[in-house]
């Protein structure tokens, strides 16, 4: 007896996008730059040694990448020093961001958002990646949800293979 199969991709044929919000994250270097380094017995900032370090500090090593000012101790820091420290930068950082690591990736990752193209994925059945090697914050899932529901014709989470229904248009 000569059985036959045809083996069908059921995935490839549905019309499922993947949408992996990893592949939004930039793909140049991000850098933290701690304030700390700068306080007088780790407590104080002052002007005028401030001013010296800034003066005679390399900023070309962070040409082309994002940068995250942020102090990891508990210490009063004036405005203009954040200030200061971003004019420094600016001519050579892709952007300054107020934060953590963490939360810079978070803030590209909203910004890439909001620049995704809708014609990609109007009236398309859009299943948002829900695994990966890259940690994804939850408000990146809200503010792609926020993006694609008025114009997708479903929403789902999860693996193309294994999805979660979260939304689909009435017809």
């Amino acid at each position: 007896m000569d059985i036959q199969t045809n083996i069908v991709n059921k995935v490839s044929s549905s019309g499922l996008i993947s949408l992996d919000l990893a592949a939004f994250l930039p793909k140049e270097e991000q850098i933290v730059y701690d304030i700390k380094k700068h306080l007088y017995q780790g407590i104080i900032l002052r002007e005028k040694d401030f001013r010296e370090d800034l003066k005679n500090y390399d900023w070309s090593i962070f040409h082309d990448k994002y940068v995250a000012l942020t102090c990891s101790i508990d210490a009063i820091i004036p405005n203009w020093a954040y200030m200061l420290l971003t004019l420094c930068m600016q001519p050579y950082a892709k952007e300054v961001f107020l934060g953590d690591s963490e939360s810079l990736q978070q803030h590209l990752l909203q910004e890439a958002i909001k620049n995704i193209d809708l014609e990609k994925y109007r009236n398309q059945k859009v299943v948002v990646k829900g695994c990966g090697d890259t940690a994804i914050s939850l408000g990146a899932y809200v503010a792609v949800t926020q993006k694609l529901g008025p114009v997708v014709a479903s929403l789902m989470y999860g693996e193309p293979c294994s999805t979660v229904p979260l939304f689909k248009r009435k017809s």
